[in-house]
């Protein structure tokens, strides 16, 4: 299936190469839960402060039974922090 991942940030380095600046469309295995899909870009839970799926905050208690499906947009943005 076809999802989208969108790392801002400090985290665009671990985009995978390609795509627009900061998001990437993807293939992967129908089923895939969203902290496997986190883990395998080895960004930890420190760092995804704020995880949306198609706009809608994940918490990080969620996350692993989250089941993604065809066109899902995963977010994820590290802690920001201003004044």
């Amino acid at each position: 299936m076809k999802i989208a991942i969108e790392f801002y940030a400090s985290l665009m380095k671990y985009l995978p190469p390609g795509g627009k600046r900061f998001r990437r469309d993807l293939k992967v295995d129908d089923g895939l839960q969203l902290q496997p899909l986190i883990d395998q870009y080895n960004i930890s839970a420190e760092e995804a402060h704020i995880v949306l799926v198609n706009g809608h905050f994940v918490a990080l208690e969620n996350r692993a039974d989250r089941v993604l499906v065809e066109n899902d947009v995963v977010s994820i943005w590290p802690p920001v922090a201003g004044g």
